[in-house]
C-alpha cells in the first residue's frame, strides 16, 4: 500500500530539479541487472548467470540531492530465433528499443570477460544505436576483475569504439603491447569528474579540463595517454550496410571500465551520470526506489535463483503463482508461492534429492527478500505439475 501511494502522489519537487534518464542496454548476461542493483545500492532487479533473467523492463530510482536518476533496466537485446529458443515474450524484443527511445542516455555494457564477443558489438546493440545517434552513449566494460591480462583492455576499448570517442580518433601505440603474457593492472575508470587542469594518473583515457568548464565540458574532452588524436565527423544514422562493416561505436561520449558485480568503480560511474543530469521535474518521489511491485520483485527474486539451480532450458518453463501473501501483525512478511512446471521430470527435478534444490531456492530468495524489503520474511514454495 505505501509503495502504490509513493507511486501514485505527484513527486516532492525540490526548487531546481534535475532529471536523467539512464537506458542501459547489452547482450544477455552482460552484467545490466548487476550493475543497476549497484547504482541504486540495494537488490530491487533479478540477477543469475543464466540470459534473460530480466524479462521486461523496470526502472530503478536514484535520488541525490536536487537530481533524480530513473535507470531503466532493460532485457538483453536479441533476435526473435533467440526469443522462441527461450520462450520469451514479445516484449522481450520491443523494450530496450523503447528504453532507449525515451532516454537522455544509454550505457552500453559489454562483458570483457566473455572472449567470443567482447571485440565487437552485437547486431542488435549497433542497429539500436544506429537507430537513435542523437542520443549521447557511454561504453562500459564491465567483468574487469575477470580479466588476467589488463592490457587486452586497450585493445577491446579500441575495438568497441572504432579507435574513436567522444569525436577524437584514438591511436594506441604498439608499446602497449609488447609484453603480451603481462598481467599488470590497467587502472579500472577511463573517465573521471576529476579537479580543474588534472589528468587521472596512468589511466589509459584521462580527462583534462578547464577551471571555467570543469563541469559544462566534462562530456567534450577524451584522451588517451600515449595516443594520437585528430576530429572526426558527429554521429549520423547509419544504414544495414554500414553496420554490417562495424564491429563498434565510434560514437561514444566516454569510456569507463569496472566490475560491477564486486562494485568496484560503480561509485565513479554514479558520479559522472549525476553531473550529466538536466534541469527537469522529478518523475517519482525521493522515498521510491522502483516502480515494480513488492510481488513483482518477489516473483524476480524467486525466479532469478530457480534459473541458477535447474540445468539449461529447464527453468524457462516454470509458471510462478503466489498463493498467499500477507503481512504480519510485528511487520514480518508471510509468502507462499506455487512453482507450475510442465513435466514431472521438471519437479523432481526442482525439489531435488531430499528437497535440497527448492529448500535451498526457498533459503536464498528468503535471504534477498529480506535485504530489500528490510524486514522478517517467511517464505515457503510448493512445486507442482501443470494441470
Amino acid at each position: 500500500e505505501e509503495q502504490k501511494r509513493l507511486l501514485e502522489n505527484r513527486p516532492d519537487q525540490p526548487q531546481h530539479p534535475k532529471v536523467l534518464r539512464i537506458a542501459i542496454i547489452g547482450a544477455p548476461n552482460a552484467g545490466k541487472s548487476t550493475l543497476s542493483n549497484q547504482l541504486l545500492g540495494r537488490k530491487v532487479f533479478p540477477v543469475s548467470r543464466k540470459v534473460h533473467t530480466t524479462r521486461c523492463k523496470a526502472r530503478g530510482v536514484i535520488t541525490h540531492e536536487d537530481t533524480q536518476l530513473i535507470i531503466l533496466d532493460t532485457p538483453g537485446l536479441t533476435n526473435s530465433l533467440k526469443a522462441k529458443r527461450h520462450n520469451l515474450e514479445e516484449a522481450m524484443l520491443t523494450d530496450p528499443w523503447d528504453s532507449v527511445k525515451h532516454a537522455d542516455l544509454v550505457l552500453v555494457l559489454v562483458d570483457v570477460s566473455d572472449h567470443w564477443t567482447r571485440n565487437s558489438l552485437s547486431k542488435e546493440v549497433l542497429k539500436c544505436l544506429s537507430q537513435f545517434p542523437h542520443i549521447p552513449s557511454v561504453l562500459v566494460l564491465n567483468k574487469v576483475d575477470i580479466l588476467k591480462k589488463k592490457f587486452l583492455l586497450l585493445e577491446i576499448a579500441t575495438d568497441l569504439t572504432e579507435g574513436i570517442v567522444n569525436g577524437k580518433k584514438l591511436k594506441v601505440k604498439s608499446a602497449l603491447k609488447q609484453d603480451s603474457s603481462s598481467s599488470a593492472k590497467v587502472p579500472l575508470q577511463i573517465a573521471r569528474p576529476s579537479p580543474p587542469e588534472s589528468k587521472v594518473p596512468g589511466s589509459p583515457c584521462g580527462q583534462e579540463k578547464n577551471q571555467a568548464q570543469e563541469r559544462s565540458d566534462l562530456d567534450k574532452s577524451s584522451d588517451v595517454e600515449g595516443a594520437s588524436t585528430g576530429e572526426v565527423q558527429g554521429p549520423k544514422h547509419c544504414g544495414p550496410q554500414d553496420l554490417k562493416d562495424m564491429k563498434g561505436w565510434p560514437h561514444f561520449q566516454e569510456i569507463f571500465m569496472l566490475a560491477a558485480l564486486h562494485g568496484e568503480e560503480v561509485d565513479t560511474l554514479k558520479r559522472y551520470l549525476l553531473m550529466q543530469a538536466k534541469p527537469g521535474p522529478w518523475e517519482f518521489h525521493s522515498d521510491v526506489l522502483t516502480n515494480q511491485s513488492p510481488q513483482e520483485i518477489c516473483d524476480n527474486i524467486i525466479r532469478e535463483k530457480v534459473l541458477e539451480y535447474l540445468p539449461l532450458e529447464v527453468p524457462y518453463g516454470v509458471t510462478q503463482v503466489t498463493d498467499v501473501w500477507e503481512e504480519g501483525e510485528c511487520g514480518e512478511l508471510l509468502i507462499v508461492q506455487s512453482l507450475l512446471v510442465p513435466r514431472e521430470s521438471h519437479k523432481r527435478m526442482l525439489i531435488g534429492r531430499g528437497g535440497k534444490v527448492i529448500s535451498r531456492i526457498a533459503r536464498e530468495a528468503g535471504q534477498d527478500l529480506m535485504n530489500t524489503f528490510l524486514c522478517d520474511v517467511c517464505l515457503k514454495l510448493k512445486v507442482e505439475v501443470k494441470g
